[in-house]
């Protein structure tokens, strides 16, 4: 016994990894080790040799079990310490500085746009940014006396002398393209029109061109009732407030009728705007129920078909969100401004991972 138990107390002590030790646990006090088939012929001998024989074999046991579980740690430890070396990290050293591009506030706020309304059924439609006037006006029951068809307020297109076609407009709103999705698909529809917007304006709340999201949605029994749902629902999700108040106001536009300017409960603090809360009020968005002659012209029967629409802008809402005080400061391309604003490329909105980052 005396012999068994030098054996395996030095083959523990030289052992090299734990599979090693494992082989060597199980030669000697695994069901058929040496130890063990000891233990076994215990039953051969008389009771005066058992009292004897058993306490020694327990205690050999034992000490072959503790030897090997202080091997385990020591051979644990060695190991950590080998990771430690390999994986050393000197923390005070500066981290990987930030990728240099970012995604422009517009291009993060216009997913973010698309993704809340992709949740309700909204597809996405786009259209051409030079237009004729009729898609730009005509179609959308805008008068030829009205103050937006001034060149002061659109941008038209060069003509030659004695070219009689109809002149085209750099686009003042989106919802052209509202105009050939009826004419694509019919009713019923659901779509969303972002992108890019030209008027003639500029100070510290208006540009040139801006970006504009538009909607609408015509069915059987469509109402100002989805409407309010929609719009809350869209507020609620890109703030990310719950139960955020709005006011519906009457208003004018010629291609909705009746028609609505919509405001967002907000409170000033200290100078600071929030959202969601407080007694104050801020206009955010026009809407209303489509005009007949809107849907008409977009080639939908509007004696068997409603729907609404509503616009807002995409540089306007960043603004809200994000605390921008400037909008001329979108496009300045200001490597600083675009670095404290911008969006990391991987930072993508949707509404189960969080819209903001």
């Amino acid at each position: 016994m005396d012999a068994l138990r030098q054996k395996y107390i030095d083959a523990i002590a030289n052992v090299a990894d734990e599979a090693a030790l494992e082989d060597l646990r199980v030669a000697a006090v695994g069901k058929k080790g040496e130890v063990s088939l000891k233990m076994r012929e215990l039953g051969k001998m008389t009771p005066e040799e058992r009292q004897v024989a058993g306490p020694k074999l327990n205690a050999l046991k034992d000490e072959i079990n503790s030897a090997i579980a202080a091997k385990k740690a020591a051979l644990a430890d060695a190991a950590l310490d080998d990771r430690l070396r390999s994986e050393w990290l000197d923390v005070t050293l500066p981290a990987h500085s930030r990728p240099h591009g970012t995604i422009h506030p517009v291009s993060q706020v216009t997913e973010e746009v698309a993704a809340i309304f992709a949740d309700m059924g909204f597809k996405v439609a786009e259209g051409p940014q030079i237009e004729n006037d009729w898609y730009n006006f005509d179609a959308l029951n805008i008068p030829p006396h009205h103050p937006a068809r001034q060149e002061f307020d659109t941008f038209y297109m060069n003509r030659a002398k004695g070219d009689d076609r109809p002149p085209h407009v750099l686009r003042t709103h989106t919802s052209p393209v509202q105009i050939r999705a009826m004419e694509k698909t019919g009713a019923p529809i659901r779509v969303i029109a972002p992108g890019r917007v030209y008027r003639s304006d500029y100070d510290q709340t208006h540009t040139p061109m801006f970006h504009q999201v538009e909607g609408m949605a015509i069915g059987k029994d469509i109402s100002m009732a989805n409407l309010k749902w929609v719009l809350e629902e869209f507020f609620a999700a890109f703030f990310e407030i719950d139960g955020i108040k709005t006011r519906f106001r009457a208003s004018h536009f010629p291609f909705t009728e009746p028609s609505a300017e919509v405001d967002i409960q907000c409170s000033w603090v200290d100078g600071q705007l929030r959202i969601g809360e407080g007694d104050g009020w801020m206009e955010v968005l026009g809407s209303g129920m489509m005009h007949p002659k809107v849907l008409q012209a977009g080639g939908i029967d509007p004696d068997k078909w409603q729907g609404f629409a509503f616009g807002m802008g995409i540089d306007r809402i960043a603004m809200l969100k994000y605390g921008i005080p400037d909008l001329r400061a979108f496009f300045d391309s200001d490597l600083r401004w675009l670095r404290h604003y911008g969006f990391g490329a991987l930072d993508m909105p949707t509404l189960h991972g969080g819209l903001s980052r």
